[in-house]
């Protein structure tokens, strides 16, 4: 990263999950953060939440000057934006809430300032469309939980979006140690989650027809593909998977069973009766443990993954700062 390209100010509306993941991530980075949440809560559970991923964090690496109490909270979005080099917006996924809030933000920053949303479903045009000033500056920038952890986040440009709003965008949330990953045309659900979707659905009919548990399906992804996933995804497996004649080969050969009835185009019915089988089983395979207890686990986990990943990332095949 440079100077001129990491977001010194960093403003965060909607201190959730996600926001709060922004939060410990831009000030791991050196950022000083600006955030503000109508919930009288926020501020405490906010320093709680970083004060948790701060040891993970400092395994990854921490930038010289970063400070967990580099973090502000204020009561308007006007003085959230004050300053502000970028801006993330975390609330609700509510349409009508979230045209509220972008439009204001459009309003109140400062004039070029990239206004990224933490969206996972809704198109950029969509959002943009309550804005008047700027509504090309308002984008999706969609991460993934733990955001302090994950470096993979979505780009996406609406209909107002010029390149170089996209360019700005991918120079800022890379300095931030994201891997950004522009998606070329705008989709409802975007890319990553278009795909872990379909495993959900999959995994719900699974149990919902009594084929495996919970923990079952999760150790089919653990032990199997969700190994080679980390490190080669879904398209140069399936290459490796062709022997020394790659894809092409794999598709003649296993191509015809793609038309097999196999998977389910629809997800199930979530009755109670699902409901309860899908909570049981993972309160089955939590073993007493609470979320937060899990959540270390996880962290210790992906710190220790992403060191290794790290090794071998594509760097040098001209993939830095798409994905």
């Amino acid at each position: 990263m440079t100077a001129s390209e990491l977001p010194r100010n960093v403003a965060v509306i909607g201190t959730g999950v996600i926001g709060n993941g922004w939060i410990a991530r831009a000030l791991a980075a050196g950022c000083r953060v600006t955030a503000f949440d109508p919930d009288a809560t926020a501020p405490e559970r906010t320093r709680a939440f970083v004060e948790r991923a701060w040891p993970a964090l400092e395994r990854l690496g921490l930038a010289e000057n970063a400070d967990p109490a580099a973090l502000t909270f204020v009561e308007s979005l006007e003085a959230a934006v004050e300053g502000a080099e970028l801006i993330q917006e975390n609330v609700p996924e509510r349409l009508a809430l979230k045209h509220d809030v972008l439009r204001q933000l459009d309003a109140l920053a400062a004039p070029g300032v990239v206004i990224g949303s933490s969206t996972s479903g809704i198109k950029p045009s969509d959002l943009q469309s309550a804005c008047t000033r700027e509504p090309g500056r308002v984008i999706v920038a969609h991460p993934f939980n733990p955001v302090y952890l994950l470096p993979l986040v979505e780009l996406v440009g609406g209909e107002h979006t010029a390149p170089k709003v996209i360019e700005r965008a991918q120079a800022q949330y890379a300095a931030l140690g994201m891997r950004p990953l522009v998606v070329r045309r705008e989709i409802e659900g975007h890319v990553a989650d278009r795909l872990m979707e379909a495993l959900w659905r999959e995994a719900l009919h699974l149990v919902n027809d009594g084929v495996a548990t919970t923990e079952e399906i999760d150790a089919a992804v653990v032990y199997g593909c969700g190994l080679r996933w980390s490190l080669m995804g879904t398209f140069l497996t399936f290459h490796l998977a062709g022997g020394d004649g790659g894809m092409r080969h794999m598709l003649h050969q296993f191509g015809p069973a793609l038309k097999l009835p196999w998977t389910k185009l629809e997800a199930p019915e979530l009755t109670d009766e699902l409901i309860d089988k899908v909570a049981d089983g993972c309160e089955h395979q939590a073993a007493g443990r609470s979320v937060a207890e899990l959540e270390t686990r996880r962290d210790a986990f992906l710190t220790e993954l992403l060191a290794l990943t790290r090794k071998y990332w594509p760097e040098a095949e001209g993939l830095q700062g798409r994905i």
